[in-house]
């Protein structure tokens, strides 16, 4: 309770005990304090109060615990489990939702949808992650390697590539409909090896054919190919570092073997981790996007509209997709191995 209230309240039993009327004590408060310092209403509740013996001006002390423990109860059950509900902790403490709401947003929390990530990460996963990420920052910081870096992945394309959409509808109106796409649309496999200068090869694969060890090797011979094309400096000066994931063709047998014979080095890459591959986090999403609602009507259509994606990307996009690395191997080791969310 403010001073000034009090006041006015002290004002109020000073009338009273005058003989006053509630109406005659509001006025007369109100042209001292100005119109809004005490309303009829409140006055008539004080004089009532007043009547009946009790001339303690002060608030009677409030039931429950003390706010700043329910607070710090919230937030406790928050931590505890980040999916429940507001009604819940209400629930749980005897408090109205709103009053955790309240609270929840004073602290700096608001509900947002969870995010899927690629794998539940074990310990292992995760120090694997921290490790790789950690010798990987240290060597490139004593001998920069990312101009000689080379990755690769793979991804389907899709020739139907439908979005759903939002569409203002009226309160008691029922939403477009739109047809759901076929459960096995048609799709085609795309290869693609860059670096931080652009793309340097990529291959469309027969419709409905995927990747295997055998093919994989011929590629790498493909690749080889066009590198000496187009990065003969890879070639003439300390090679390439070849970067891929650890899909089961990429790191066989004989996909190994291949590698060593071209005289490449394999940069590690922790298991699960599509967050710390260049394809996945940089080209593919933005592929992706291009992709959105496009309709290809044929694998022709496929190859040029790829063709034109990656003819039309500024060198500085791709750069930037390698370029980026280190910094995100820091996070991971920042973050004790835990997923990149971006």
């Amino acid at each position: 309770m403010s001073e000034e209230k009090e006041e006015i309240r002290y004002i109020l039993k000073f009338y009273y005990k005058k003989g006053k009327n509630a109406t005659q004590a509001a006025k007369k408060i109100c042209d001292v304090y100005g119109h809004d310092a005490v309303s009829i209403r409140v006055a008539q509740s004080w004089f009532k109060r007043f009547q009946s013996g009790n001339f303690d001006v002060k608030d009677a002390p409030r039931s429950g615990r003390p706010i700043t423990e329910k607070v710090d109860e919230i937030m406790e059950i928050i931590e505890q489990d980040r999916h429940i509900s507001s009604y819940e902790i209400g629930k749980q403490l005897n408090i109205d939702h709103k009053t955790v709401l309240n609270h929840l947003q004073k602290a700096g929390y608001k509900k947002k949808l969870d995010v899927w990530v690629p794998h539940d990460l074990t310990v292992k996963n995760l120090m694997d992650r921290f490790s790789i990420c950690e010798s990987l920052l240290k060597r490139n910081d004593i001998e920069p390697f990312l101009k000689r870096l080379i990755t690769g992945d793979e991804k389907w394309i899709t020739y139907d590539n439908n979005v759903r959409k939002r569409s203002w509808t009226k309160r008691n109106e029922a939403p477009q409909t739109v047809a759901k796409p076929k459960l096995t649309p048609r799709k085609v496999m795309l290869s693609v090896w860059w670096d931080w200068k652009g793309i340097v090869h990529y291959e469309l694969l027969p419709s409905g054919q995927t990747i295997d060890s055998n093919l994989y090797c011929q590629q790498l011979e493909r690749l080889r190919q066009a590198i000496e094309k187009t990065r003969p400096e890879l070639i003439n000066r300390k090679g390439v570092v070849f970067h891929r994931d650890n899909a089961r063709p990429h790191v066989s047998i004989a996909t190994r073997q291949k590698l060593r014979e071209l005289g490449w080095e394999v940069l590690m890459h922790p298991p699960y981790s599509p967050d710390l591959a260049p394809s996945d986090y940089h080209l593919f999403r933005s592929l992706q996007n291009s992709l959105n609602g496009t309709k290809l009507a044929s694998r022709e259509a496929c190859e040029n509209h790829l063709s034109q994606f990656f003819a039309q990307k500024s060198h500085k996009f791709y750069s930037d997709g390698i370029m980026v690395l280190p910094q995100r191997w820091q996070k991971v080791v920042e973050q004790n191995g835990t997923y990149l969310i971006s």
